[in-house]
């Protein structure tokens, strides 16, 4: 039995056993806690403003619209540049926008616009961080774990979500919203020291990009005319429209559903992301990506969503959550996973950079629409929507599988020979 577990972990970590994966693996880590405390805390902070589910998702938007504008030339740029560079100047860049709401906030000086202001900066910092971050990826591990590497990097992430809503709840209620902004401006520095202390002989070697006009349209050529690369991205560009908009329903459902505070917010966030750190690692434990297990986790996040928004109480709500950010984070890792094992070296950073625009740029058509129906039908309503649009999604995908399965079967037409 132990020699089975201690195989079992083995292989689920496998990715481990590089040491530059190790830093980034810790330094994300502690990056990844301040941001979802300061992403808990702004929300909160704008609810406690406004009272308003439209704010919510405007403030959502606003963080997100860089991505969804500009998110595609953000992969362009990571294909042509030192990506350890650029990560180490967006960290620092963030870090500073968080000091910046820190001290509006503590000193009593906050407006609305000026939280819109900081999210719209962010946002724009975010189109180039997120796809580089997520291209550097197979650099440090290369090809045999990169699928391992993408699903364990979504693990820490989900990991983040338990810990920082849960340290954000207990810091708002004992010091207030500031702190948690200036402790994730704190956290941006370990992921600083992380990239500046990565051995560069240890990379895997990928070629940069050279500057070249069209590069943008390429990119896009090249993933709608791949069927492995357009089914995970149009499923994620329609998942990560509707239902990956927690902070919004969440914040809603806390307080208007189960009349709780920033406490219970930050306990249905992490019971959400509890749930998320097991589906990452049912990812990471795969021996590769496939579109299977993408659309049976699709199907399975639609389920529970669907279940979540019609839970009585909120005990119910809280272990009805855990397996839905299983579902949720398992088809994220996955697709994550489709794409890198299926694009070559040299558009790697382009189709990251689709990927971030369909689950992250998507965010800010679908925050304010979410934000919305929570508001005139109530925070349930918000839930179900994502449910059924993710259930949605993975029928036609499975059709789409089933019906290329029945194409690759059929017998090559006989006019050639005939010709």
């Amino acid at each position: 039995m132990r020699r089975r577990l201690r195989r079992v972990t083995r292989r689920t970590f496998r990715s481990m056993s590089v040491r530059n994966f190790r830093l980034y693996f810790v330094g994300q880590f502690v990056s990844a806690t301040g941001t979802w405390m300061q992403s808990i805390a702004q929300m909160w902070l704008v609810l406690q403003m406004t009272g308003s589910g439209v704010a919510l998702g405007v403030t959502t938007a606003l963080q997100f619209t860089p991505m969804l504008l500009a998110g595609a030339w953000g992969g362009v740029v990571a294909d042509r540049v030192d990506k350890r560079r650029l990560l180490v100047a967006t960290q620092a860049l963030s870090a500073g926008l968080a000091v910046l709401l820190a001290a509006i906030t503590a000193f009593g000086v906050v407006e609305l616009w000026m939280i819109y202001a900081l999210a719209l900066l962010l946002g724009c910092v975010t189109a180039l961080d997120n796809p580089a971050r997520r291209a550097f990826v197979v650099e440090m591990v290369g090809a045999d774990h990169i699928s391992n590497a993408v699903s364990l990097s979504s693990a820490l992430f989900t990991a983040a979500r338990v810990f920082g809503p849960a340290l954000a709840g207990v810091v708002i209620a004992i010091a207030g919203v500031s702190w948690c902004f200036l402790a994730n401006a704190g956290s941006y520095l370990a992921a600083i020291v992380a990239f500046l202390l990565m051995r560069r002989r240890e990379f895997f070697a990928v070629d940069r990009v050279p500057r070249a006009p069209g590069q943008l349209r390429a990119g896009l050529r090249y993933a709608w005319s791949t069927p492995a690369l357009r089914l995970p991205l149009v499923m994620t560009a329609v998942i990560g429209t509707l239902a990956f908009n927690a902070q919004v329903v969440l914040a809603l459902l806390a307080r208007e559903t189960f009349g709780g505070d920033a406490g219970t917010f930050g306990a249905l966030y992490a019971f959400l992301s509890i749930g998320a750190v097991v589906g990452a690692l049912v990812a990471a434990h795969q021996r590769a990506a496939t579109q299977r297990f993408l659309v049976l986790a699709a199907a399975a996040y639609g389920v529970f969503l669907t279940a979540a928004a019609g839970a009585p109480t909120l005990g119910i709500e809280l272990a009805v959550l855990v397996p839905a950010g299983a579902a949720g984070v398992a088809f994220v890792a996955m697709a994550n996973g489709v794409l890198q094992t299926h694009t070559e070296p040299a558009m790697r950073g382009r189709v990251m950079a689709l990927f971030s625009v369909a689950f992250l740029g998507s965010t800010p058509i679908g925050g304010p629409i979410v934000g919305w129906v929570s508001q005139v039908a109530g925070p349930r309503a918000g839930l179900a929507l994502g449910g059924i649009a993710t259930l949605a999604a993975a029928a036609a995908a499975t059709w789409v599988v089933r019906r290329r399965a029945v194409d690759r079967r059929l017998p090559e037409p006989a006019c050639a020979e005939a010709a």
